[in-house]
């Protein structure tokens, strides 16, 4: 018996001693007579974004049942369940991000989607981090929403593609403890409960790693408390997370990943360290029948220290923001229904690259990134916004829906160290110059605007029809506006932004379910780097796609699709970094044309099955279209069983028949490099009800 399966068994034994029931009884029930015992958890209303979608533009929510049955290691896991989303996975919990998009890469990439924990962002508009989504409790949340296409008219600027939102629960009668194990001495213990009026959610999760030297620990902990407070009702929730990982760098050469350097780490070195808090508060009061003033004040910290192991002299980046702000709301009920509000927010952030030894490789390489300080510097930011949301019925059937805001960004940039192109100590590097430049001490801004309108047809009670256009933007973030390359001395960046039209119909027929959009984006001012090494903002990309969610229900048995075929080109010509040439009419690279994934779920008793089906179609994986990445099917198992009225076991058969693929494939400097993945693992653990 595997050291995994032993671990096992021996947590059912204590935390059936535990819930007060002998170990044997509880193995020997008869799980046909059990009912599923489900928690009841409430999801606050105010923590969700639904409502502000007016059934216009496309929407998914992966609910609290599917993610706790799918017990993710990582998101990727859960967001599958959503048309057009692709969360690229890479070493330990890192990953990159794909809505409606390719998977985006570089300083900028996670400015192109917005992330938010119960509405608010989790991160500051111009400090985004591409990993963002470690520093979320998505493991214990009551739901995870998405959001399709650009979203700015209603959450500001990142929302560019698309939105994902984590909600948290906030009450729930009884206390349950799960503990998991699996494969490369993983282990998870999970704890959450409460009361009436507050919630405590906490989970602790190890692994030593597949590959060599990939282990990590990660811990994560949400508390929520709700009441009055004279007329205003008022929810507070803190979020805090950390995460200790050993990073596994790209395995080179093709089809490494199906290759006995699959389990191997060519960076043994490298490391991240992270640690991110968020408190938030809701006060809502009733000014009248119809009118609703809401305020959220919110602060944020978080601190992240890794090795840039993918770069020549691999030098150790440490950043760090401190944020807070308000957001205001009044909304009006009606006839018509009227929201308008504003944004305040600050932050203050540092940024400090510092390389300890020699570079090593070429002569070109040693003499242009020496050892000592590569950047370090302060950047002071303040974000203003104001917005509305309206929805007019024009008749009983036909409802209009407008929305609009204006963003302003400021960055006030402050560099900690030599100006310019040299070395630590002032002395110019040789061969033309040094790898990075420290721009002088300025200021920038941006003010965007973006819109919604849309119109929604209630075709019968089970059908509507909806189209929608918009417009969505980001601003620069810091780190492409002031970590430079190559003597550029200033980054002249524009906002990016995207046109967005979209069709929908959505319903239900019986047992029948369905969501179908078809949409067409374009994208101005794509920043991204040229062969100069320069951060430039004028790239184009045009995209159209059709997007299915389709489900359908019989005899206790629950089958779901959800797929995605769309194009995603470049609309622009221009020799960019790592030696390759964007044409116009290329694929984005690491954009596939087919996503999708199929759920076959089915429940009896005390029993719940799911199987899963996984696609990701074959793919450009460079910008020039010069490679090319095959694709995966991937199949898995998820299963629980309610042994008992206070005693559930659940197991997880990952990888099912143990495919060789890679959870993130590229091309760069004339290689082939991926990210192999895991093969197949089993999971198995068991959940106690503590005390009501």
């Amino acid at each position: 018996m595997t050291s995994f399966a032993i671990g096992a068994l021996g947590a059912t034994a204590a935390i059936a001693a535990i819930a007060g029931l002998p170990v044997a009884s509880a193995l020997a029930s008869d799980a046909a007579e059990q009912e599923p015992e489900l928690e009841e958890v409430v999801v606050r209303a105010d923590a969700s974004v639904a409502a502000s979608q007016d059934a216009v533009g496309s929407f998914s929510v992966v609910d609290g049942e599917r993610i706790e049955l799918t017990r993710a290691n990582h998101p990727h896991e859960l967001l599958v369940r959503v048309p057009g989303v692709w969360i690229s996975r890479g070493s330990g919990h890192e990953h990159l991000t794909a809505i409606r998009s390719g998977v985006l890469t570089g300083a900028g990439a996670c400015g192109e989607f917005l992330l938010l924990e119960n509405g608010v962002p989790i991160r500051p508009a111009g400090f985004c981090n591409v990993n963002n989504l470690f520093e979320m409790n998505t493991e214990q949340a009551a739901s995870i929403e998405v959001v399709r296409g650009p979203a700015s008219a209603l959450f500001g600027g990142n929302a560019l593609h698309g939105v994902i939102n984590v909600v948290s629960a906030t009450t729930a009668e009884g206390w349950r403890a799960s503990l998991e194990a699996g494969p490369y001495e993983y282990i998870q213990t999970r704890l959450a409960g409460g009361g009436a009026a507050w919630r405590l959610e906490a989970s602790s999760t190890s692994s030593a790693g597949y590959r060599d030297e990939t282990g990590y620990g990660q811990h994560k902990i949400t508390a929520s408390e709700s009441g009055t407070v004279g007329d205003w009702h008022v929810v507070t929730t803190a979020t805090a997370t950390l995460l200790n990982q050993e990073t596994g760098g790209f395995v080179r050469g093709y089809k490494a990943y199906d290759s006995a350097a699959r389990r191997s780490n060519p960076n043994p070195e490298a490391y991240r360290d992270a640690w991110a808090g968020r408190v938030s508060t809701v006060l809502r009061r009733d000014l009248s029948e119809r009118y609703t003033l809401t305020a959220t004040p919110y602060l944020r910290r978080s601190s992240m220290t890794f090795l840039q192991h993918w770069l020549p002299g691999q030098p150790l980046e440490h950043n760090a923001q401190t944020s807070g702000g308000v957001m205001l709301r009044l909304g009006f009920e009606g006839d018509w229904r009227w929201t308008t509000g504003a944004v305040v927010e600050t932050f203050r952030a540092r940024l400090l690259e510092q390389q300890d030894a020699p570079t090593r490789g070429s002569a070109f390489l040693v003499a242009t990134r020496p050892a000592g300080t590569h950047y370090d510097y302060r950047v002071n930011g303040v974000t203003l916004a104001a917005f509305h949301d309206l929805r007019v019925a024009l008749n009983p059937a036909l409802a209009l829906v407008a929305s609009g805001r204006i963003e302003h960004n400021a960055y006030d940039y402050d560099n900690q160290h030599l100006n310019g192109n040299t070395r630590d100590d002032g002395s110019p590097c040789g061969f033309g110059g040094c790898l990075y430049t420290r721009p002088a001490d300025r200021e920038d801004d941006y003010v965007n605007f973006a819109g919604r309108l849309g119109l929604n047809w209630s075709l019968r009670e089970s059908m509507e029809l909806f189209i929608v256009a918009g417009q969505g933007f980001r601003p620069p973030q810091t780190t492409e506006l002031y970590r430079l390359q190559r003597g550029q001395a200033v980054a002249d960046l524009d906002s990016e932004t995207v046109r967005s039209f979209e069709a929908g119909w959505r319903g239900a027929a019986g047992a029948l379910s369905y969501d179908v959009a078809l949409y067409a984006d374009a994208t101005e001012n794509l920043i991204f780097r040229d062969a100069n090494g320069f951060n430039v903002s004028d790239g184009r990309t045009e995209s159209t796609g059709v997007e299915a969610d389709v489900g359908w229900s019989v005899d206790g048995h629950a089958f779901r699709l959800a797929v995605s075929n769309a194009r995603h080109r470049y609309a622009f010509s221009r020799a960019a970094s790592r030696g390759e040439r964007i044409v116009d009419g290329n694929a984005v690279d690491t954009a596939p044309r087919w996503l999708g994934s199929a759920h076959w779920r089915w429940g009896s008793g005390g029993l719940v099955s799911e199987l899963e089906v996984v696609h990701l179609g074959e793919h450009f994986i460079d910008a020039a279209n010069s490679a090319r990445y095959d694709g995966h099917t991937l199949v898995h198992w998820r299963g629980s069983w309610q042994a008992a009225p206070r005693v559930k076991v659940f197991a997880r058969l990952v990888n099912l028949f143990d495919a060789a693929y890679a959870d993130r494939a590229d091309f760069a400097f004339g290689s082939y490099r991926y990210f192999p993945a895991m093969t197949r693992q089993a999971y198995v653990g068991i959940e106690g009800k503590l005390a009501e």
